[in-house]
């Protein structure tokens, strides 16, 4: 049961990241993917590390800034790019390539060798997300699919090096996520001062946008989603990545007019299936953590009422 809840509560940050593409082309200004990482990470990284109290020490220095980078720095921009060039369904389609990354990579770093029911729940995942976003009338760009795709790279990479990093002794998953992504939005700024130049002049509707990623899309669901890090393995979590992209589809259907054909409907079944099927198969496998994941644990559970929503 315990499990479950972990599980439940981890699977509402994919779910929050499925509304990115429609706030992205609905509400925030075109062609600004890299003003608008740093809008979503920076401001939200100083909120979780002021609620925290902590900052990193030693190693957690360099550590804090490569996972920000790899989850927050690298991936935002390129994600942003990815959606402002392509349709919203092809720009989250290409995210579920991102439990093939990290099951790879698992295997390779952290020693989880998946099973063969993990990898078919992985491929049919991806296979029942594109049913219900490649539609025949999608245009592709290959500079938004590139991007896409190294996007998911990059965050398959986060992932499995957060789980082998862990956390600190004594320092929970609020703490770590608002190291990340001050790590991550700094390391966007210069960026987007030589791409972008300056900023943009913000209406209410980008406003609202941008509050919106910041607390909900960007603050709640990173720190659920590294909280559920520390407690699941890292292939169950990327797992969970599938509802990203069937949120979005069912947000293009109630709130954008866009029309669900059957073939997207099966597909809806098909890829929702195969997380859940991913699940089960990966709660059959015994996890263990050492003594300073236990106490993070503990701590993140604490913080639980404390923290308002990621």
């Amino acid at each position: 049961m315990k499990r479950l809840a972990t599980v439940a509560l981890t699977a509402l940050a994919p779910v929050s990241w499925g509304s990115t593409y429609a706030v992205a082309t609905e509400l925030l200004p075109p062609d600004r993917p890299l003003f608008t990482g740093v809008m979503r990470a920076l401001p939200a990284g100083l909120l979780l590390t002021a609620l925290a109290r902590t900052l990193p020490k030693g190693q957690w220095w360099w550590k804090s800034a490569v996972l920000g980078v790899l989850n927050i720095g690298a991936f935002f921009p390129l994600l942003f790019l990815s959606a402002y060039r392509l349709p919203g369904g092809v720009a989250a389609v290409l995210g579920a390539a991102g439990p093939l990354f990290v099951v790879g990579l698992a295997a390779l770093v952290l020693g989880e060798r998946a099973s063969l029911r993990t990898v078919l729940a992985a491929v049919v995942g991806a296979f029942g997300v594109s049913m219900v976003v490649l539609t025949a009338e999608a245009r592709l760009d290959a500079v938004g699919i590139v991007a896409g795709v190294i996007s998911s790279a990059s965050m398959g990479a986060g992932t499995v090096m957060t789980k082998r990093w862990g956390r600190p002794e004594g320092v929970g998953p609020l703490a770590m996520t608002g190291w990340q992504l001050t790590a991550g939005g700094l390391f966007i700024i210069p960026v987007a001062a030589l791409v972008e130049g300056a900023p943009p002049a913000l209406d209410g509707k980008a406003f609202l946008g941008y509050g919106y990623m910041m607390l909900i899309n960007t603050g709640i669901a990173y720190w659920l989603w590294f909280r559920g890090i520390g407690a699941l393995s890292a292939t169950s979590v990327t797992l969970l990545g599938p509802l990203s992209p069937l949120t979005a589809a069912v947000i293009g259907w109630a709130a954008l007019g866009q029309a669900l054909s059957p073939v997207q409907l099966v597909g809806m079944a098909i890829a929702f299936g195969a997380t859940v099927a991913g699940q089960l198969a990966a709660a059959r496998k015994p996890q263990s953590f050492s003594s300073a994941e236990k106490n993070d644990q503990n701590i993140s559970m604490d913080l639980t009422d404390e923290a308002v929503r990621r």
